[in-house]
């Protein structure tokens, strides 16, 4: 039995099954938005936690471990702790504040349309430059699972994407999400388990750590599907294409070549991206050079407080009913993700250990979906179509919030009041116009990433999101004193500074402290954003409707004088400002 297609459809019919269930009750705006604002805590939790849980987290972390070690594990610590920033600084406040999207939450701030758009456009560079991860994610899983070309894996979890966001909305994403995490959880808790029982991590002395460099655990076949330049420290024999060859200092592989090890063989180091030993392997840093401590530093700061500035994650905090379950969903997502980075590192270390082939041939993104074949027979296939179901629910998870995100900046911020005054059954038109037509964007430019690790990718969608959002919203939320014009300042020049750097390091990636700074540069694109906006708007003048707007989002939800008022848009609106009357009400 092909336990892979089994388990991988059964992912996507159990999709769409879930989704055509929201369908049923997503009819109103609201719904398609944020769920009628009634989505219990844990069950939010698990959604968020589902769609937190990307290809970056279900691939890449294991890849990126696999490859630089413990250095590695700065990324998920980083995504989780995010959440605590979150609780601490912005879920129970932004859902006081009562809007629909982070543009919502600008333009309530302010009270200048301009400034919802100009959020809008921030909000598609992140989801956008968050969605190339999951494309390229979807690609690579679908080309190793099946043979199929790259783009295969990307049209067809972008396809499933855009009619599961068209039809459902968030109501119908909630449950689908939630779904996708728990089914993450089973597809990479259990094979971990199992094969940490059937192989552990060492081998008559050979371990992952220590002072060895990675050697192969028995007899390997290595095909290369490119030519590769290998560094050979220990002459070696092997196998080229039936021929025994004395291989020793730099050698070149041809693209199509079959290379036979043999048992203990130390694995060659490919010359463009080398092999630690086990003691540096095991290092929290790379090496111990100042410039990898900045490195390690800077991607913290873009992985903690970027997490509060990626808009499929905020939206999910209007969708609870009241602040009090903003800060549960916060602390109940933060042990969901938590738990879920238990495992891995697991899927790393067996990968060093029992299939170090994974080094020549590149494939260190997709250990995940390899060590499981280790079992073999029935056994291995059953494990790696479970992994490879886990791998899709992360494509399809992320996705999928991250469209809604795209699909309600256009539709709803940036189309105007043409759209937001009409009824819902326009809104509803425009809103799955905007689902289709942001999911083809995304598609397209999943093609062109393919060389760029997910994790990375990943990362630097964090970076935008540091840089732009979590200035406005700290400042927005705890200081009275910021200004429209600080706010859009800052906005601008976090964005376009940290978008900068990483398009260059993209196009062109530079080495030595100018190589950091851009590759990793929210160590300096955040405190700037914050100077920015603080030195434009210091000793300004604030309104009384501005202190009232923050005391209302600051006002714990049991000392409102009146029940938390949630009021959607309806057609007759003329103002898309609903969080202001909600916060003079509140406090009367």
């Amino acid at each position: 039995m092909n336990w892979t297609f089994f388990m991988v459809t059964t992912v996507i019919v159990a999709t769409f099954g879930i989704g055509l269930y929201g369908v049923r009750l997503a009819r109103t705006t609201s719904d398609f938005f944020v769920a009628t604002r009634a989505v219990g805590p844990m069950w939010n939790a698990s959604a968020i936690a589902g769609e937190y849980l990307s290809a970056a987290s279900f691939l890449g972390i294991a890849g990126l471990v696999l490859t630089q070690g413990a250095s590695a594990m700065w990324y998920p610590l980083g995504y989780a702790a995010g959440y605590l920033m979150l609780l601490l600084f912005v879920a129970a406040p932004l859902r006081r504040f009562g809007a629909y999207t982070i543009p919502d939450f600008a333009e309530g701030r302010f009270g200048n349309p301009r400034m919802r758009r100009l959020v809008a456009v921030g909000v598609l560079v992140i989801a956008w430059f968050y969605l190339l991860p999951q494309m390229k994610g979807a690609g690579v899983t679908f080309a190793v699972l099946t043979g199929a070309p790259y783009w295969v894996g990307v049209v067809l979890v972008g396809v499933l994407v855009m009619a599961s966001v068209s039809f459902g909305g968030m109501k119908g994403v909630t449950y689908v999400q939630a779904f996708h995490y728990w089914t993450k959880l089973v597809a990479i808790a259990v094979p971990a388990v199992i094969l940490i029982g059937l192989f552990g991590l060492d081998d008559d002395g050979r371990s992952v750590f220590g002072d060895q460099d990675p050697r192969f655990p028995g007899e390997r076949v290595v095909e290369f599907t490119e030519t590769e330049e290998l560094r050979v420290d220990e002459p070696m024999t092997v196998v080229v294409d039936g021929v025994p060859t004395l291989w020793e200092g730099v050698v070149t592989v041809a693209a199509g070549s079959e290379v036979v090890f043999d048992k203990e063989d130390a694995v060659p180091q490919p010359v463009d991206r080398p092999l630690a030993d086990g003691y540096s392997w095991a290092l929290p840093f790379s090496d111990r050079k100042p410039l990898h401590l900045v490195a390690a530093i800077s991607l913290l700061l873009a992985t903690v407080l970027g997490t509060m500035g990626l808009p499929h994650i905020l939206v999910r905090f209007y969708t609870n009913r009241d602040g009090a379950s903003s800060r549960r969903t916060a602390v109940g997502t933060l042990a969901l993700v938590g738990f879920f980075y238990l495992f891995p590192w697991i899927y790393a270390a067996m990968g060093r250990l029992w299939m170090p082939e994974l080094y020549l041939t590149g494939e260190t993104e997709v250990v995940v979906l390899s060590v499981p074949g280790l079992v073999g027979g029935s056994g291995g296939s059953f494990l790696t179509g479970l992994v490879a179901a886990g791998a899709f629910s992360a494509f399809l998870s992320t996705s999928s919030g991250l469209l809604v995100s795209v699909a309600g900046a256009l539709s709803h911020d940036l189309a105007g009041t043409l759209v937001r005054d009409a009824d819902d059954r326009r809104r509803l038109q425009a809103f799955r116009l905007a689902a289709v037509v942001g999911g083809l964007v995304a598609m397209g430019l999943g093609l062109v990433v393919r060389p760029y690790e997910i994790n990375v990718l990943v990362g630097w969608a964090f970076a935008i999101a540091a840089s732009a959002f979590c200035p406005l919203l700290i400042l927005g939320i705890w200081w009275p004193r910021l200004t429209m014009r600080g706010a859009v300042a800052g906005v601008i020049v976090g964005g376009i500074t940290s978008t900068t750097a990483i398009l260059v390091t993209m196009i062109e990636p530079q080495t030595g402290w100018i190589g950091v700074f851009l590759a990793q540069p929210a160590i300096v694109t955040v405190p700037l954003a914050f100077a920015v906006m603080a030195a434009l708007s210091w000793g300004r003048s604030v309104s009384d409707d501005v202190e009232s707007l923050l005391l209302g989002m600051h006002n714990p939800d049991r000392m409102s004088r009146t029940a938390p008022l949630d009021r959607s848009p309806t057609p007759n609106d003329r103002s898309s400002n609903t969080a202001v009357p909600r916060a003079r009400r509140t406090i009367g």
